[in-house]
């Protein structure tokens, strides 16, 4: 690792670091006994997930949750709502995008993490349940999101009952989906400005692959190189590697000036360390401002498991959220 990336890895505690390499043991071992998700049809892996089966900690559906529908171009675009905690007066609007390759995950998938955020932050959470490849290949998935952001700017504040102070974000592809978000807003010359900041974790940002993409392989830690090959090309079938460089699909080689402070998260051992680094960098430069946190021996996804890792992630992610609706500086 280069210096300048060195000083952007987190120092944990020896008991942190031991259980990380530990969890990361047993989860590679599990996932040696599970068929990858490139042989399985899509809709099966959504079953299991939404059963509790495979690797990931079961889904808890929470009562107090809500769901609404906005309208959007393909129909109406279901949103899951967190609010805060009762006689709380919410600061603003999360807009939430999901992971799970662009093809996996829903909505109502991580209720609990919902929220703890909204509690924490003091804002609305909206997660988005936008429709998923191979059965709605791109643009289906990105226009749902931008659909949802429209409605959000335009009405959602009077609606949700919260002041217009709007922060985006979302793991995995649904990084990815948040930066392609906040694009379409500011190219339609609709200030994306209004998103006053963007949480994005482990985001896959070059669909043509980064060398760290490229370079992972087979080893299986949730991503491998042929499980990203498999989700981009269900995703955006018949593209070429150039073709996949197109900034409308792969935000890395988009202009990215007019966007939100934006934190980076991931972990080192995520094939999509170089997506995350380099975006980081490229933020930066566009004048956005970003903040870059990698985590030792965190694999992709790892925030989403019960380990001291991702609590402190989680905690990192929720602390600059919090500073930033309350409009507190660095």
């Amino acid at each position: 690792m280069s210096p300048e990336i060195t000083e952007h890895v987190q120092h944990v505690s020896v008991e942190v670091a031991e259980e990380t390499r530990a969890f990361n043991v047993r989860l590679e071992e599990t996932l040696r006994t599970l068929p990858p998700v490139t042989v399985v049809p899509a809709a099966v892996v959504r079953a299991a997930r939404r059963e509790g089966k495979g690797v990931f900690p079961a889904p808890v559906f929470m009562r107090d949750l809500t769901d609404i529908e906005v309208p959007g171009r393909a129909g109406p675009v279901k949103l899951r709502v967190a609010r805060p905690p009762r006689g709380v007066s919410p600061r603003g609007v999360y807009l939430h995008i999901h992971g799970g390759g662009w093809m996996l995950g829903g909505a109502d998938l991580q209720d609990t993490a919902l929220a703890e955020l909204a509690a924490a932050v003091g804002v609305v959470v909206v997660s988005v349940e936008y429709r998923l490849a191979p059965e709605h290949p791109f643009p289906a998935g990105v226009d749902d999101c931008e659909d949802a952001a429209s409605w959000l700017v335009e009405r959602g504040a009077d609606v949700l009952g919260a002041p217009a102070r709007f922060s985006i974000g979302g793991e995995s592809a649904g990084a990815h989906l948040a930066v392609l978000t906040l694009l379409r807003l500011r190219d339609r010359s609709e200030p994306s400005t209004v998103f006053i900041a963007a949480n994005l974790v482990f985001g896959d940002f070059d669909l043509s692959l980064t060398p760290s993409a490229r370079a992972w392989g087979e080893r299986n830690l949730v991503l491998s190189t042929p499980i990203i090959e498999h989700f981009v090309s269900s995703f955006a079938p018949g593209r070429s590697p150039e073709e996949l460089r197109a900034p409308h699909l792969s935000p890395l080689y988009a202009d990215l000036r007019g966007l939100p402070p934006a934190l980076f998260t991931v972990g080192t051992l995520d094939p999509l360390l170089d997506d995350t680094v380099q975006m980081a960098a490229r933020w930066r430069a566009a004048g956005g401002g970003s903040e870059l946190r990698i985590w030792p021996d965190g694999v992709h996804g790892f925030n989403a498991f019960p380990i001291g890792l991702a609590r402190l992630a989680n905690a990192a992610q929720l602390a600059f959220l919090d500073r930033i609706h309350a409009g507190r500086s660095a």
